[in-house]
């Protein structure tokens, strides 16, 4: 028996429905239970492995195995993602490179998150003792 789970098998479902919905603060906790859950499900061929080619020493059925481990992590990583989020990511043939897209994706906007917060922090106005009682530039 092939220990991946099919799409009727309730520990599937158990499975997608552990996976967060991508935001714009949780990516790293996103990124961590995808890869836990495609762990578990036995679906991360695709992300420790590149395609292998057709040769005598690889059969078709290595090459299925990784198109299936492809084509089911891009669905459940884009299933996970907000439209609003997928859109400017665009797509990719590769369930690899489309999780690296996205987590650049993401590390661009907190770079400017975090220059954004430390211009608040370098513009707030002490007054009192002691206590910071207003932000700046807001």
């Amino acid at each position: 028996m092939d220990p991946v789970a099919t799409a009727t098998d309730p520990n599937f479902v158990a499975q997608i429905n552990y996976i967060l919905m991508l935001s714009g603060m949780n990516f790293k906790s996103w990124k961590e239970s995808m890869e836990i859950v495609l762990g578990c499900m036995d679906l991360d061929l695709s992300f420790r492995e590149e395609r292998p080619t057709a040769t005598a020493e690889n059969p078709n059925e290595k090459i299925e195995k990784w198109d299936r481990s492809n084509r089911m992590c891009l669905m459940m990583i884009k299933r996970s993602i907000p439209e609003m989020i997928k859109s400017p990511i665009g797509e990719s043939e590769s369930a690899k490179k489309f999780l690296e897209t996205v987590e650049q994706f993401f590390a661009k906007n907190d770079k400017a998150e975090t220059s954004s917060t430390l211009s608040k922090l370098i513009s707030v106005v002490y007054k009192g003792k002691g206590n910071i009682s207003s932000w700046n530039g807001q």
